[in-house]
């Protein structure tokens, strides 16, 4: 029997899942993109060639795996078909072997614009968003006026509500934020362009995965962001736009029962893009070091997508259970490991102080997080190159240890451990 499979990260993104999908994609059938939008960037490596993904689910780079872009994700068309077209110069098979949503709603220019007019309003108070428009195109879709890919491809039917979103957008524009006005029949005109290239990959996907149920092909679902992103239980209003965790259900269709196993992706330090809360932070000589010592691995602690330099520190152990009890994680993808060789010590936090309390769990407010005073224990590193080990046992016994007190932590054992950037350098327990 096929399984069905959710990965999911448990930090603030970036935690390696391109990665793992890529290794474990053929085993599946299927590989299921639930949310996010085109701000989300999966990294994989093979050889001696990097793919940055934003909205192609990153089983793609398998050809016998069919791809699907869910009904939880808001997609730019136009990141989209630059994206397939980038995929296939570099000899990527990208036909058939892609489905989207035609439940998924469309990012539009008007999206994006005001993503940017509202962010640069809210000047130091910002959020760090993408401005790549997923906020307003999730808004759009809960104010029950956005624009579903359905529509899209009905050009009658999308003018007319194309037509009358953009003269209510432009309004907010011009006299909210004194931006300029969009053309509505120049978007309309692109916009058609982009549906007619992607129609024949745009169909309804509920019945293509519940017959793939039905059939007992095994299924792995993608997630984008982390769990400390999530809209409900994230660093809020630090968070993106969709559910991380829970959002497998509602992004695709599938029940919830029929999800067999979680496995949750954790890099053995933390990061961070953009502002927000970051307990264990290191604005230091640990965050120098991390950051370049995965550069020399190949690896680059920049966003995917933004380019921005992410925020380093130890592994929080706080948000690490919190996240996991929060997925119901069943087992640990452990990634980047061999950064930390560059350590003699190494820490990991297991609770908060703050205002002289002890503090195990995770708190809701933001600003007690910026308070609060994290506790580590401290563990002896291994100092010594394990991007060329291929087993369990071959990893130096600090390194055991150090995925022992992971485990302790998250409550699930560590399955697979990343040692490097490239698709070999998996090890799997």
């Amino acid at each position: 029997m096929g399984e069905t499979v959710l990965l999911v990260g448990l930090q603030w993104g970036d935690e390696g899942k391109g990665k793992v999908i890529d290794a474990l994609s053929a085993r599946f059938d299927l590989v299921i993109r639930f949310q996010g939008g085109a701000n989300a960037g999966h990294t994989i490596h093979i050889g001696e060639e990097e793919f940055v993904l934003r909205l192609v689910p990153s089983g793609i780079l398998r050809p016998q795996t069919l791809c699907i872009i869910a009904n939880g994700v808001v997609v730019d068309p136009v990141a989209l078909v630059a994206e397939i077209a980038g995929l296939r110069q570099r000899g990527v098979q990208v036909g058939e072997n892609l489905v989207v949503s035609d439940r998924a709603h469309v990012v539009m220019p008007y999206h994006k614009a005001l993503d940017e007019a509202v962010e640069k309003a809210r000047g130091d108070a910002r959020l760090g968003t993408t401005k790549n428009g997923i906020g307003p195109c999730y808004a759009d879709r809960a104010s029950r006026c956005g624009i579903r890919f359905a529509e899209m491809m009905e050009p009658d039917v999308f003018r007319a509500r194309l037509l009358a979103q953009m003269e209510l957008k432009n309004r907010i524009l011009q006299h909210v934020y004194g931006a300029e006005p969009l053309d509505a029949e120049a978007v309309y005109e692109e916009y058609c362009g982009y549906a007619e290239q992607l129609k024949p990959h745009v169909q309804d996907t509920v019945p293509l995965i519940h017959q793939a149920l039905k059939d007992d092909r095994a299924i792995l679902l993608e997630g984008a962001q982390g769990s400390m992103l999530d809209l409900n239980f994230g660093t809020y209003p630090f968070v993106t736009s969709s559910e991380v965790i829970g959002g497998a259900t509602v992004g695709t269709g599938i029940p919830p029962a029929r999800i067999d196993r979680t496995i949750g992706v954790v890099k053995a330090y933390c990061s961070r893009v953009g502002t927000g809360p970051f307990p264990t932070e290191q604005s230091n000589e640990v965050g120098e070091t991390i950051r370049r010592t995965i550069e020399t691995h190949g690896g680059r602690e920049y966003g995917s997508v933004t380019g921005r330099p992410r925020r380093c520190g130890w592994l929080d152990g706080v948000a690490l259970r919190y996240t996991a009890e929060l997925n119901g994680v069943t087992g640990l993808a452990v990634g980047v490991l061999d950064v930390l060789s560059a350590f003699e010590k190494l820490k990991i936090c297991t609770h908060y102080r703050l205002d002289g309390r002890e503090l195990r769990s995770f708190p809701a407010s933001s600003e007690a997080l910026e308070a609060v005073e994290p506790v580590y224990e401290e563990l002896d590193g291994w100092q010594t190159d394990i991007s060329g080990v291929t087993g369990w046992e071959e990893l130096p016994p600090q390194a055991r240890q150090y995925l022992q007190a992971i485990e302790d932590l998250a409550g699930a054992p560590v399955e697979f451990v990343s040692v490097g950037p490239r698709r070999g350098q998996v090890i799997e327990r």
